[in-house]
C-alpha cells in the first residue's frame, strides 16, 4: 500500500503560477501512471496531466501550453508546474498513481485563482 501526499496549492491571482508536488510514501515501489486530476465545485473530476504507462505524457487541452508535468522517479514524486493560471483553473487538484494495478489518490490540494 502507498499514500500520495500533495502540496503546493494556494490562492493566486490570474496570470500567476503555482507548482504542485505529490510525494509517495514509499520510494521502493514503482508507481505507474502518476499524474494530476482536478475537481471544481459541482463538476466531475477531470484529467489535467499524467504520465502514461510507457513514459509519455498526456495533457488535457485546457492544460496544454500552460502546465508541465515532471517527476523524480527515484523519489516517486511528481510535479505540476502551472503557469498563466485562470479563474477556471480553480479546483481541488488530486495526485493519482497505480500500484500493482490498483489506483491510489491523494487527499487533494486546493488551487484558487482570483480574477
Amino acid at each position: 500500500q502507498v499514500q500520495l501526499v500533495e502540496s503546493g496549492g494556494d490562492l493566486v491571482q490570474a496570470g500567476g503560477s503555482l507548482r504542485l508536488s505529490c510525494a509517495a510514501s514509499r520510494s521502493d515501489l514503482v508507481i505507474s501512471a502518476m499524474g494530476w486530476y482536478r475537481q471544481a465545485p459541482g463538476k466531475q473530476r477531470e484529467l489535467v496531466a499524467t504520465f502514461t504507462s510507457i513514459g509519455g505524457t498526456n495533457y488535457a487541452e485546457t492544460a496544454k501550453g500552460r502546465f508541465t508535468i515532471s517527476r523524480e522517479n527515484a523519489r516517486n514524486t511528481v510535479y505540476l508546474q502551472m503557469n498563466s493560471l485562470k479563474p477556471e483553473d480553480t479546483a481541488v487538484y488530486y495526485c493519482y498513481g497505480r500500484l500493482y494495478g490498483r489506483p491510489y489518490w491523494g487527499q487533494g490540494t486546493q488551487v484558487t485563482v482570483s480574477s
